[in-house]
């Protein structure tokens, strides 16, 4: 079994900074990418940030300048720093890891979903 526990969300003011945190526990292997996405009402979800276990980046250009993704491999989290956040963030943020397990088979995970809320 493995787990993704999501962290950090809540209400925040337009222009306000929110961290969100995601924790992976159970029987990993090893973890490959990490990242984060996320889901408006009535909207398909879609992709924030992504970061390889090199630390290689790539967010979405509705963020670019705002966000920024980071992780710690010994702590198997994936952090999403959320600056100068606009009502239009509003969304579920899920996490998702690409790992591998204790009998070699590499999965797709999600985590439950975080609620972030901008009030303008």
């Amino acid at each position: 079994q493995v787990q993704l526990v999501e962290s950090g969300g809540g209400l925040v003011q337009d222009g306000g900074s929110l961290r969100l945190s995601c924790a992976a526990s159970g029987r990993i292997f090893s973890i490959n990418d990490m990242g984060w996405y996320r889901q408006a009402p009535g909207k398909q979800r879609e992709l924030v940030a992504r970061i390889s276990r090199g630390h290689s980046t790539n967010y979405a250009d509705s963020v670019k300048g705002r966000f920024t993704i980071s992780r710690d491999n010994a702590k198997n989290t994936v952090y999403l720093r959320m600056n100068s956040l606009k009502p239009e963030d509003t969304a579920v943020y899920y996490c998702n890891a690409d790992l591998t397990d204790w009998d070699y088979k590499r999965t797709d995970y999600w985590g439950q979903g975080t609620q972030v809320t901008v009030s303008s």
